[in-house]
């Protein structure tokens, strides 16, 4: 028994004497001054980071340059879409015919040709509003 006893502090022994070496190595890596002079310069910045971001708050307000901004980028939008799209709506309306499309004919009072004609034309006149907004 005092034999395993003997064994068990040995052994306890040998590796606390490994931790004590780890522990050397770890103080000569870290530089507790060097660290202690960092973390304060972090600090600092980030202080005046606060402080900073504290100014702007209180100067500006979030909400209204929000509500602003989107007003604003709104109108713009709206402006640059009408400029760009003027040319295309203009043109299309050109090319399609300014009476409505004919009315949906009664079933059996016309003939197949003339539906397949005005499907024909409607088809061609989406295509040709298709390609005006494609240029």
């Amino acid at each position: 028994m005092q034999v395993n006893e003997a064994f068990a502090m040995r052994k306890i022994e040998g590796s606390i004497k490994n931790s004590t070496g780890i522990m050397k190595d770890v103080n000569t890596l870290v530089r507790l001054p060097e660290l202690t002079g960092t973390m304060r310069e972090l600090s600092q910045e980030l202080m005046k980071a606060g402080i900073i971001e504290e100014m702007v708050g209180d100067t500006l307000d979030n909400d209204e340059l929000l509500e602003e901004g989107d007003e604003e980028a709104e109108g713009e939008v709206d402006k640059v879409l009408g400029e760009v799209l003027k040319d295309r709506v203009q043109t299309p309306a050109a090319q399609v015919p300014q009476e409505p499309a004919a009315p949906a004919p009664v079933p059996g009072q016309t003939e197949p040709e003339e539906e397949e004609m005005d499907s024909e034309e409607v088809l061609a006149q989406m295509r040709g509003r298709l390609e005006a907004l494609k240029s």
